[in-house]
């Protein structure tokens, strides 16, 4: 499978984005889907994640409040809905999937497929 990231771009302090990630096959059923992102200089770092198994949404402390994470399975597609972005969140956001029906957690180790990231810019 290839997961293909989009919806980034520059944005003021206080704007929104949605970000839009797209599976080439089988989708998001069954897996847990989430998001990572890296500012340059910085460790990748986890945003959110679903946990099918559980049906657990977990989000990192910095960004929960601001962002939802949301699936449309028909359509082998997921978002996340970023709200009152400032510019300490600029960085490039790549959506992730976990193994089959395994639970994830915020290590990137735990996911075993990467989008190619979409680049979020936000000025203040």
């Amino acid at each position: 499978v290839q997961l293909q990231a989009s919806g980034g771009g520059l944005v003021q302090a206080g704007g929104s984005l949605r970000l839009s990630c797209a599976a080439s096959e089988r989708g998001f059923s069954g897996y847990a889907v989430g998001w990572f992102r890296q500012a340059p200089g910085k460790e990748r770092e986890f945003v959110a994640v679903y946990n099918r198994r559980t049906g657990k949404t977990t989000y990192a402390d910095s960004m929960r409040g601001r962002v939802t994470i949301s699936r449309h399975n028909a359509e082998r597609t997921m978002y996340l809905q970023m709200n009152n972005l400032q510019p300490d969140d600029t960085a490039i956001y790549y959506c992730v999937r976990g193994a089959y029906l395994r639970v994830t957690g915020t290590s990137p180790a735990d996911y075993t497929t990467w989008g190619q990231g979409t680049l979020v810019t936000v000025s203040s």
